[in-house]
């Protein structure tokens, strides 16, 4: 039989070696861990699902604005442009301000101006000044667009596939609420598109929340209590010259064609619909359901694209779909709406596909932050135009049908160059041998 004193040392101290401290510190370590990692991949998904409500809630009442702001055909063209112009002149600013602020802090303060901008443009009466609000809120999404890819690749390292899918999953769903629910709620707030997109401004408020521990104590850490490396062997060092690879060029290329399609199937579609004869509501809706489709398959698709070598198939099986859904368009926007709808849908899960190559294109945190902010720049940087012509072929020719085909040609390129981006290689190795 034990003797009282070892009953009282308990188990694990026979040698009088008393760990019962110890235990305890590490009870509570592993607690604050594991509270620690909860309160990031709630924060990675409340951001998330803020990073495209400001677009997606603007398409189904654009025509609105545009009465009520005075604004043409081609300045909404613009103003569908404006989110690829701001995520290209401010994304490049992410790294340097997370190496000096910490991402926490970025992200926290990326969400705050995405909050001031959704709640003040509508209220500012102007182009112009709906413009500038506009860019504020852009600005804080730029910032959190480049900023995603670089937490998954530091904290979860172990889980890219399965941590990009989740916060995929997260901004498609935001992006779906916003399209199908901003008529509706704007028709239950007394019909004042104002007050419909105003709305999007408290969600944005709610996902700063998350981030304030770690803004507040410094970098987050992992349950184990210290920032897990998603380097190898070697130091986690700033990639040379990140504008020379190959690589990072055909991924900037395939980001900036991708947003191109993405943002006129985000301000135009619902136009298109409306166009063909189908209600405000039901074009937000059929959007919705674009956004919708994009739920599962920004989960599914990350993980499933992570664990293979290659993810150039995959790039060309979205661009098949995205080239069926506009064939739909053209030839009977009405009698298959639905279906073009879930068909573009699946199409527009390029952008997950895109976030998650960029993780596995460089093999450090510091290299997928340099090649985010690049690939993302540049990309959005090529995106500009895309929306702006289409407003303008649409107000000249005064139909679809032109419009349609330039989206449907843009596809081309976007797949030769999502397959040249999807080879097994990281940037790193690309330019060592260079």
């Amino acid at each position: 039989m034990r003797s009282e004193e070892e009953q009282v040392r308990g188990p694990g101290d026979r040698d009088g070696i008393d760990t019962s401290t110890n235990l305890s510190e590490d009870r509570v370590t592993g607690r604050s861990g594991r509270w620690r990692d909860r309160l990031l991949v709630a924060g990675l998904v409340l951001t998330a699902c803020n990073l495209r409500p400001a677009v997606t809630s603007l398409g189904p009442l654009l025509e609105e604005v545009r009465h009520g702001l005075h604004m043409g055909a081609a300045v909404a063209g613009v103003l569908t442009s404006v989110p690829a112009l701001c995520f290209s002149v401010f994304g490049v600013a992410a790294p340097r301000l997370a190496r000096r602020l910490g991402p926490a802090l970025v992200v926290a303060l990326g969400m705050a101006a995405v909050a001031l901008g959704l709640l003040v443009r509508p209220w500012v009466g102007s182009v112009p000044g709906f413009l500038t609000a506009s860019a504020l809120a852009l600005m804080g999404i730029a910032l959190s667009n480049v900023l995603m890819p670089v937490v998954v690749k530091r904290y979860f390292p172990d889980r890219v596939g399965a941590m990009t899918g989740l916060y995929s999953m997260a901004l498609s769903l935001g992006t779906a609420v916003a399209a199908g629910v901003t008529v509706p709620v704007t028709s239950a707030l007394g019909g004042d598109w104002r007050l419909g997109l105003a709305v999007w401004g408290a969600l944005a408020v709610v996902a700063v929340l998350p981030w304030l521990p770690f803004v507040r104590k410094g970098e987050p850490a992992t349950s184990s209590g210290a920032v897990r490396s998603a380097g190898g062997p070697t130091a986690d060092h700033p990639v040379p010259r990140v504008s020379r690879s190959r690589t990072a060029w055909a991924l900037a290329v395939f980001m900036g064609l991708q947003s191109t399609g993405a943002y006129i199937t985000m301000g135009w579609l619902p136009q298109i619909y409306r166009d063909a004869g189908l209600p405000a509501g039901t074009a937000g809706l059929l959007l919705a359901v674009t956004m919708a489709v994009g739920v599962p398959l920004a989960f599914a698709i990350p993980r499933m694209a992570a664990r293979r070598p290659h993810q150039g198939p995959v790039v060309l099986v979205l661009g098949v779909a995205g080239l069926v859904g506009y064939a739909g368009l053209y030839f009977a926007p009405v009698g298959g709406a639905w279906a073009w709808a879930l068909i573009l849908g699946v199409a527009n899960c390029t952008f997950p596909l895109a976030l998650t190559m960029v993780s596995l294109r460089a093999r450090t945190s510091t290299g997928v932050a340099q090649l985010s902010a690049f690939a993302q720049s540049v990309g959005y940087l090529l995106a500009i135009p895309g929306p702006i012509l289409i407003g303008t072929l649409y107000a000249h020719s005064g139909g679809w049908g032109l419009p349609i085909a330039v989206m449907s040609a843009l596809l081309v390129p976007q797949m030769a160059v999502g397959y040249a981006a999807g080879r097994d290689r990281v940037v790193e190795d690309e330019l060592a041998h260079r």
